[in-house]
């Protein structure tokens, strides 16, 4: 909570995306328990103690909420499932407007909420706990397309087609996100991130309409519902556009993915605003010598900023444990 405030640490704290998953043989066993993710993201007992279980184990500094970023639009009455060795699946798609057709069932959130109170009653005092949600760009391109996609065609298709109706899609997401952000806050997290991992799809002009204003929106009205929260804001693949949505979204700290130099981004975001991240997952299944390595150079890079240390994306299942054990003996030995 301090870095994300503006302070530096002398060792940086660390928190891992998707460190609740599947490289731990614990949350596998859970999870076939259950039966499936939706089924274990919607048990607030068991979604609890996948949230705790990486906490316990390795005693990371943040502990992240699980859940999923498409709990918002199975709120908003499409169907949600996730097909084993599938992505996920949203239905009905949306097409033209749709989303006037769909029945809102916002008590399917519900659970999440019992999901946080559980864990801010269980979590060590030390520990931040951060809740999260998808950012609206990310989210409509599931909704639009009702699966995820390489490049977002359909809903960038969509987007240039009939703006006024995906406006209305983008506008329901950010009011949605809104509430259900602040629900968190108020049930227990001490901290929020935006996950707008699809970004890096959009061009500049089309980024600023559809990711930095719905962003900037949200932020603004989190900021003043519950203040001295912080945000955190992640717009994967976003390179060159860092710099502007680091100014324009209000945002408190910016979560930056493994394909931006750390010592370009340190010269080129607002001084002193705190910055998370950004390992490659690969170079922590890699290990070793080059686990090192990557690990010091961002390090050195964020040493004169406030940083807390990330990957630049979700841990990946084939992750050894012994792996993450090195890293943060790696980041904790720094002096």
């Amino acid at each position: 909570m301090a870095t994300l405030r503006g302070e530096q640490q002398a060792v940086p704290p660390l928190w891992l995306m998707r460190q609740a998953g599947r490289y731990l043989p614990e949350y596998r066993e859970l999870r076939a328990e259950k039966g499936g993710f939706l089924a274990l993201a919607t048990d607030p007992d068991a979604a609890a103690e996948v949230t705790l279980q990486p906490i316990r184990r390795f005693g990371f500094d943040g502990s992240i909420l699980f859940s999923d970023i498409l709990m918002i639009p199975w709120a908003l009455g499409q169907d949600l499932s996730f097909g084993v060795g599938e992505g996920p699946r949203l239905e009905p798609a949306l097409v033209d407007h749709a989303l006037d057709r769909l029945q809102p069932v916002m008590s399917r959130l519900e659970p999440v909420y019992g999901t946080v109170a559980k864990v801010a009653a269980a979590l060590p005092a030390a520990t931040t706990f951060l809740g999260f949600a998808g950012s609206p760009w990310t989210v409509a391109t599931y909704m639009v397309a009702g699966k995820g996609s390489k490049d977002q065609s359909e809903t960038r298709r969509f987007a240039y087609r009939d703006p006024e109706a995906f406006g209305a899609i983008i506008d329901a997401i950010a009011d949605n996100t809104v509430e259900y952000l602040a629900r968190q806050i108020e049930t227990g997290v001490d901290v929020v991130q935006l996950f707008d991992s699809w970004s890096g799809s959009l061009s500049p002009a089309q980024f600023e309409r559809w990711v930095i204003a719905p962003t900037a929106s949200i932020v603004e009205r989190l900021h003043a519902r519950c203040p001295g929260v912080p945000i955190i804001g992640f717009p994967k693949g976003a390179g060159g556009k860092l710099p502007a949505y680091a100014r324009e979204t209000g945002v408190d700290a910016i979560g930056l993915d493994e394909t931006v130099d750390p010592v370009w981004a340190h010269a080129s975001l607002p001084a002193d605003m705190p910055v998370q991240g950004n390992l490659d997952p690969l170079a922590l299944i890699a290990g070793g010598a080059d686990l090192d390595a990557a690990t010091d150079r961002i390090l050195a890079a964020f040493v004169e900023r406030p940083h807390v240390f990330n990957l630049g994306h979700g841990i990946l299942p084939d992750t050894p444990i012994a792996h993450v054990e090195q890293l943060i003996a790696r980041v904790r030995s720094t002096t």
